[in-house]
């Protein structure tokens, strides 16, 4: 699933080639693109066209574009998106043929390059919500403020993050503790901060948290100066280019390969329905609670 940084590219993407461009039609390809506008599909096309665009913004992994009526006041509205699994936010020539996963399109007034929601396993979706101008929608105010954010709390984070008894990967997989990270760069900040996953979080000292957040953030610095991380070709930006950030990962999906710090083999452990890679001797897996 696309995390931070490669929604974070898409965002900017979608700042230079849509915004400010008023929507003249919508075409939804198959219903569960907007099944999270429960209002439907017809509805969903009536609350855009004739809208414009006005910016786009990004929440964790959350995507949204406020809108404006025909005479420029804002409508209290936003177009809300979420990538999934799979999706992507294409800009694309209207004589470009039309993608095998095609969900939705979107056409503007000034006939330029069109928008199209592409999305493969139909986890991603689109939506119109309530929003006053370019603050967050209600539906995604409950997450939290990524470490990316000049108003990221780091004293707050600190104290939420000891408060809980949880192990620390958990903890940063947790979008309304901290926003926008997934399993690869959890993966990548524990192995900066020499942290396995399971340590308990209500044991970590502050130095030790100060480490992991300088860790999430360069992580995500980096990630995000490279395009993302691209595995595949289920990830691209809006204009269909993959990020490079696989060829520096240190840790994730790197199992049996030395550790690039000390040399020792990478290990790959069971998480959660997926899998967490460390380094054994980095990152050696924390003493048990006594009973």
């Amino acid at each position: 699933m696309p995390e931070l940084p490669e929604v974070e590219v898409v965002r900017r993407g979608l700042e230079q080639w849509v915004a400010g461009r008023t929507v003249a039609a919508v075409e939804v390809h198959h219903p569960r693109a907007v099944r999270r506008h429960l209002e439907g599909a017809d509805h969903f096309v009536e609350a855009l066209t004739g809208r414009t665009l006005t910016a786009a913004h990004r929440r964790g992994k959350y995507l949204w574009l406020p809108l404006a009526e025909p005479d420029g006041s804002p409508s209290g509205r936003a177009l809300v998106g979420h990538l999934g699994m799979s999706g992507q936010l294409l800009v694309e020539k209207p004589s470009a043929p039309d993608e095998t996963h095609l969900r939705a399109r979107f056409t503007f007034t000034d006939r330029g390059r069109e928008l199209r929601f592409v999305d493969q396993r139909t986890f991603g979706g689109l939506a119109v919500e309530e929003a006053d101008g370019d603050d967050v929608p209600g539906r995604l105010a409950h997450i939290a403020i990524d470490p990316l954010d000049e108003s990221f709390d780091v004293d707050a984070f600190t104290a939420a993050l000891r408060r809980r008894r949880t192990e620390v990967k958990r903890a940063l997989l947790d979008q309304t503790l901290i926003g926008g990270v997934g399993n690869i760069y959890a993966d990548e900040a524990l192995w900066r901060a020499r942290l396995h996953g399971s340590r308990p979080t209500d044991r970590l000292t502050r130095a030790q948290v100060a480490d992991l957040l300088d860790g999430v953030r360069d992580v995500l610095g980096e990630a995000l100066a490279q395009g993302g991380t691209s595995f595949d070709s289920l990830y691209v930006d809006v204009n269909g280019q993959s990020g490079y950030f696989s060829r520096f990962l240190a840790v994730y999906g790197q199992e049996d390969r030395p550790c690039p710090r000390c040399g020792t083999p990478i290990r790959r452990e069971s998480f959660m329905n997926r899998s967490s890679y460390s380094c054994p001797t980095c990152q050696p897996r924390p003493r048990a609670r006594r009973a």
